[in-house]
């Protein structure tokens, strides 16, 4: 179980750090031109950064507590906050008609549901 739930970090944090470095450093224009990008059109370049930021951090958050032994509990915290963090984007994607990102985005979810349920329960660092 230990390893599935680092297996299931590792894949959520790279979906995460490579989401964040697009909303961070490519330009809000570039975004909107790509498939599934149609959401940046309604939203300020800040707003967009701002979702990068909040993913790199992810990213950071549900490896790095965990590999380096400090404060572990940080990683089903940082799940829980991807939860969120998919209901918004699912909905988004929802009022676009783009079932097929709410379906990918439902996925990203389930991971970190799993992580959330799996490190605050039988696998936490603490326990």
């Amino acid at each position: 179980m230990n390893l599935a739930l680092w297996i299931c970090a590792g894949l959520l944090a790279a979906v995460a750090l490579a989401g964040g470095i697009s909303k961070t450093f490519v330009p809000k224009e570039t975004l909107a031109a790509a498939h599934g990008g149609g959401w940046t059109e309604g939203v300020g370049v800040g707003f967009v950064k701002t979702l990068g930021v909040l993913e790199l951090l992810a990213a950071l958050g549900l490896i790095l507590p965990a590999a380096l032994d400090i404060a572990p509990a940080l990683v089903p915290v940082t799940a829980v906050c991807w939860v969120l963090l998919m209901i918004g984007a699912m909905v988004t994607h929802g009022r676009l008609g783009e079932s097929r990102f709410v379906l990918l985005n439902l996925a990203y979810l389930a991971l970190a549901a799993f992580i959330a349920w799996g490190r605050f329960g039988p696998n936490s660092f603490t326990g």
